[in-house]
């Protein structure tokens, strides 16, 4: 059973940790590794370079959405192919443990886990555009 008088803040937490989440990988990306950087990086994994900048925009624009509670739902079950992209091109050959050299994918899997739990859960409390009927 779910608590309707608190589920709502559980469901804003999630959000915006997730939320904290993306915007600290995109801060990553744009102010450690730089967006040139990253694009270089894509390019080692035989990835087309531009893919990197279309990264960094969904991380940004993924986490203002969350923490903003803008469609919350949808945007995250949209992040979730980011995700697996991450699993398949980077960690999922490192094994599963992240402390693994190269990070493996357990991380990226749990992260996966918290957008499904959220698209499941509902928008949370504070939410500015409520995400339309998905389910």
């Amino acid at each position: 059973m779910i608590d309707l008088a608190t589920g709502p803040y559980a469901a804003l937490l999630l959000r915006l940790s997730l939320a904290g989440l993306f915007f600290a990988h995109a801060g990553l990306k744009l102010f450690v590794f730089t967006p040139a950087g990253t694009a270089g990086y894509f390019k080692s994994l035989g990835l087309p370079g531009w893919l990197a900048y279309v990264t960094i925009a969904a991380e940004v624009l993924g986490a203002a959405a969350l923490f903003l509670g803008v469609w919350p739902r949808l945007v995250a079950l949209a992040l979730v192919p980011l995700m697996l992209g991450t699993i398949v091109t980077v960690h999922g050959k490192a094994g599963f443990f992240f402390t693994n050299a190269n990070g493996g994918w357990e991380f990226p899997a749990f992260w996966i886990v918290g957008l499904l739990t959220l698209a499941l859960t509902g928008d949370g409390a504070l939410a500015l555009v409520h995400t339309p009927a998905l389910f």
